[in-house]
């Protein structure tokens, strides 16, 4: 039965584990793959990685942390950084890897959607779409290169767009809301929520787990993704990785279904 599910993403740069404020102002917050091994035993969903330098550098994935995070990791695990081409992905999903997560160049070449999906299979491609509010009118518009370049691109269109491509999933990626845990932006998500009926997940914005119940209360089954969330503590951002227990978790999915 599909549920909602309640997953960590890591964002990592220059080989190490970051969290960053819309994007920008990096913080080091450890080594990656001890925060998997942190991440195993609390029994997540799911994990995200991001290698958030990658496209923006113009650089080949990280096929060695791609291979030591997939070996270490006990939940599935999606992965995307500086991925652009099907033969990336082929490999990417060789070493392990259940998911891989392209935007750039999903923007750039569409059609690698689909013939990504026509070699690995749709369960395994991902979407990024990373958003920005811009113009006078604050209209949503979908960024490229780490949110670095405008594309000129609505989400809701372009998402509907490559689930007709043949898409696994898309994960939302709020650029205001990054890391500054004040909530995810439900209006976007309801754009997009509307405009299709793939897998969705949503990242940017969580502060609390009643910013995951809100979000789960108001769009049943979903992904609620978070960085900051399970990796600071405090209003004075003290580095711990953790996560809801599982009867927590349990508990909170139930109560917020029920509400939705």
């Amino acid at each position: 039965m599909l549920r909602p599910r309640i997953i960590p993403c890591l964002l990592v740069k220059n080989g190490g584990l970051v969290k960053t404020v819309r994007f920008g102002s990096p913080k080091y917050v450890g080594d990656p793959i001890n925060a998997v091994r942190i991440f195993n035993e609390k029994e997540v969903d799911e994990l995200i990685v991001l290698d958030i330098d990658a496209t923006a550098q113009n650089r080949a994935p990280n096929y060695s942390l791609i291979r030591n995070l997939a070996a270490e990791c006990r939940m599935p695990l999606c992965y995307g950084g500086g991925v652009k081409t099907v033969e990336q992905i082929q490999s990417i999903v060789s070493l392990g890897v259940e998911k891989v997560a392209i935007s750039s160049a999903a923007i750039h070449d569409p059609k690698l959607v689909s013939d990504a999906a026509e070699r690995v299979g749709s369960q395994s491609i991902v979407v990024v779409m990373d958003v920005k509010k811009s113009g006078v009118d604050g209209r949503y518009e979908l960024r490229s290169h780490n949110g670095s370049r405008a594309t000129g691109l609505g989400p809701a269109e372009f998402a509907s767009e490559i689930e007709r491509l043949g898409a696994g999933e898309v994960v939302i990626n709020a650029i205001d809301r990054d890391g500054v845990m004040k909530g995810y932006d439900l209006d976007l998500v309801a754009q997009v929520r509307d405009a299709i009926s793939l897998p969705l997940t949503v990242l940017g914005g969580a502060g609390s787990l009643k910013d995951v119940a809100g979000l789960i209360r108001a769009f049943g089954i979903i992904g609620a993704a978070a960085g900051s969330l399970f990796v600071f503590k405090g209003v004075y951002r003290a580095v711990l990785i953790r996560y809801t227990s599982s009867e927590e978790k349990d508990a909170l999915i139930a109560a917020a279904l029920e509400a939705a």
